[in-house]
C-alpha cells in the first residue's frame, strides 16, 4: 500500500510533514491568556518529543500570549525546529480581527514576533492578505512584500510565505521574491486550491492547509464519519491522512490544546487509507 513521504522542504529545512499549529493555545476565539498553561506547555513539549519540528504561530494569537508560551516552554529551541509566523493582522480590545497591513505595521509585527519568541531571525514569515479578512481577494500585495523584503535584507527574515491568497497573487509575488510556502484553507470538502497545490508541487514549494475539517456540509461530515468508523479512526485522523496522500508538498499544522488529541493527530502519519476509502473521500470534494 502506498505510503506518503513524511518530510518536505520548507525554506532551508527538511521538516516533518505533520507539524503543529499553536492557534488553539490562546483563550477562546484565539484571544486572551492561555487557558491552562501547564497543559499547553505539556502539549508543546510532547510535540517536540514526538519529532514535530515545524510549529506555526503568530503574535496576534492572544495577542502575544502564544508566542510567549512557546518561548517559555521550548527555549532554547532544538536545532532542527522551524518556527513559522504570520503577519498582517491585529486584534481590537474585544478580540476582533483588524488589518495591520501598512509597511510600518508589518515591520513592528515581525519585531514583536522576534522579541516574544526570543529569536534573532524568523525562519519563515507568512504575509497574510487582509484585503478580505475571511477569504482570498484579488489585489496588489506589492507594498507589503516590499516591506518584508526589506526585513529580509536586514537579516530579520530568512524566507517569505503567503497566506489567504489567490494563485495570481502567488505568481505576482514570485516576480518580486522567492516564496517558500502558501497557507490557505483547504480540505477534503473545500478543494478550490487543487490547481495551485499541483503548481506549487511542480516548483518544490510547500502548501500548508488550515481548517482540515472546516466548512463541511452535514452530508460530507456523515461520509467522513463512515470512513472513520470503518477504519477505526477519528474524523480528524482521516482528514489529515488524506491530506498527506493528496500531494507530497502539503505540510500539516493541526492545532490542539489537549495532549491526547495531539497524540491522535500525530498518529495519522501512519494511518493507511485503502483504495476504496480514498475513492470515497475523493468524491467528497466533487459537485
Amino acid at each position: 500500500m502506498f505510503q506518503p513521504k513524511l518530510t518536505y522542504r520548507l525554506g532551508d529545512r527538511d521538516v516533518n510533514r505533520l507539524g503543529y499549529g499553536a492557534m488553539q493555545l490562546a483563550g477562546p476565539g484565539v484571544f486572551g491568556p492561555v487557558k491552562d498553561e501547564a497543559r499547553a506547555t505539556e502539549v508543546l513539549q510532547n510535540a517536540i518529543a514526538a519529532d514535530v519540528n515545524h510549529i506555526d504561530t503568530s503574535d496576534f494569537y492572544g495577542p502575544h500570549e502564544t508566542n510567549k508560551l512557546i518561548k517559555k516552554a521550548l527555549y532554547p529551541y532544538p536545532d532542527d525546529l522551524c518556527i513559522v509566523t504570520k503577519v498582517g493582522a491585529l486584534r481590537d480590545n474585544k478580540g476582533g480581527w483588524l488589518p495591520a497591513f501598512t509597511p510600518d505595521a508589518l515591520t513592528r509585527a515581525v519585531e514583536d514576533n522576534l522579541r516574544h519568541l526570543g529569536l534573532e531571525t524568523m525562519e519563515v514569515v507568512n504575509l497574510r492578505s487582509m484585503l478580505d479578512v475571511h477569504q482570498p481577494k484579488e489585489g496588489s500585495l506589492e507594498p507589503q512584500l516590499e516591506a518584508l523584503m526589506a526585513l529580509k535584507s536586514r537579516g530579520l527574515i530568512r524566507h517569505i510565505g503567503l497566506s489567504n491568497v489567490t494563485a495570481k497573487q502567488v505568481a505576482d509575488a514570485q516576480k518580486m521574491t522567492p516564496i517558500v510556502c502558501v497557507q490557505n484553507m483547504y480540505n477534503l470538502a473545500n478543494r478550490q486550491d487543487d490547481a495551485l497545490i499541483d503548481s506549487l508541487a511542480e516548483q518544490g514549494i510547500a502548501y500548508v492547509p488550515f481548517f482540515p475539517l472546516g466548512g463541511f456540509s452535514p452530508l460530507q461530515s456523515s461520509q467522513l464519519e463512515q470512513v472513520a468508523a470503518y477504519l477505526n479512526a477519528t474524523t480528524m485522523q482521516i482528514a489529515l491522512a488524506w491530506l498527506l496522500r493528496r500531494s507530497p508538498n502539503i505540510l500539516l499544522i493541526p492545532g490542539t490544546s489537549s495532549p491526547q488529541h495531539l497524540q491522535e493527530n500525530l498518529a495519522s502519519r501512519h494511518l493507511e487509507l485503502p483504495a476504496e476509502a480514498m475513492e470515497k473521500l475523493n468524491e467528497m470534494g466533487k459537485g
